[in-house]
């Protein structure tokens, strides 16, 4: 059951529908967002899905309900036009200080390794990046890239379970997401106690042995591709919670149960912040030009190996 919008979030709803109109605003929202953010969303879907929109829309103002990365991406896909974060202080656990520089180090160990870079990371570690990739494309990327070494950065889940479907030697960077490590196989194990009949479906940020125990590894878009294809399933989700919403919204007839957790930078964004920003402009995206040229080139590298 989706949840319930209290009236004062309802008007909150109303104004931001009416402001958005106004401004020619799009709005677009990660699938990690509240229930609420959807309601005012133009597009909702994974980060760099819904960068490709903001690149691809005729509209010069565009507010992204996500954290700070995919702000910038966007911005990176789409350097004319005004990206509004709501909350400036939205981040992600991918992105730390000191990434670059441990990237750096990484690199000048292995001057014959080429970096391929998670799109879940920072506008600088993308600027010194052979390629992106996502979670989605990231094996086809990595096996793509013509070089037998591979520093893959930030994730080291997502590095991990790309080494298993390559023959390339991977060297990780060392991160990882706090909402997919801290899913555990032992929790796992517990729910499929209780449903039996349960299918696992696990975004490829878990850990291995998470990953090992599931009916499917996707990422939130191949979630719901999955989940589309059955009627009266029952599905333990192994990602960030606000995700059953999406799906009970995509796949009704289902049954979803929690298995991850909350992402604080995503809870960041509310209702009234999106207000705030539509009414104020705030927070805009800003990035250092040669960065933003240099990050493009391996965005776009990810596009041509994609095609």
């Amino acid at each position: 059951m989706l949840p319930k919008i209290s009236k004062e979030d309802e008007k909150i709803i109303a104004k931001i529908l009416r402001l958005k109109k106004e401004k020619d605003a799009l709005i677009l929202a990660h699938n990690y967002q509240e229930y609420g953010i959807y309601r005012i969303a133009d597009s909702i879907g994974d980060s760099f899905e819904l960068s490709k929109i903001a690149s691809k829309t005729d509209k010069n103002l565009i507010v992204f309900c996500g954290v700070k990365f995919m702000a910038e991406t966007a911005k990176i896909l789409s350097p004319q036009k005004t990206v509004l974060l709501p909350d400036i202080s939205a981040g992600c656990t991918l992105v730390k200080n000191g990434d670059v520089d441990e990237v750096r180090k990484l690199k000048e160990k292995h001057p014959d390794a080429a970096l391929v870079t998670y799109v879940n990371s920072s506008a600088e570690l993308k600027a010194i990046s052979a390629a992106c990739c996502t979670s989605a494309n990231a094996i086809g990327i990595v096996n793509s890239i013509e070089c037998e070494k591979i520093i893959f950065a930030p994730d080291q889940n997502l590095g991990k379970y790309v080494q298993k479907h390559s023959d390339k030697k991977i060297i990780l960077a060392d991160n990882f997401c706090s909402v997919h490590t801290h899913i555990s196989k032992k929790s796992i194990d517990d729910l499929k106690k209780q449903h039996p009949n349960a299918k696992v479906v696990a975004h490829p940020e878990c850990t291995p042995d998470v990953l090992d125990i599931c009916d499917e590894v996707a990422s939130t878009k191949g979630m719901l591709d999955y989940c589309k294809t059955f009627q009266d399933q029952e599905f333990i989700i192994a990602t960030e919670q606000n995700m059953l919403n999406r799906l009970i919204l995509e796949c009704p007839g289902n049954t979803y149960i929690n298995a991850g957790g909350v992402c604080e930078g995503m809870q960041k964004i509310t209702l009234a912040k999106v207000l705030d920003a539509l009414e104020n402009e705030k927070y805009s995206i800003s990035i250092d030009e040669t960065i933003m040229k240099n990050a493009k080139k391996a965005l776009d590298k990810m596009l041509e190996i994609s095609k």
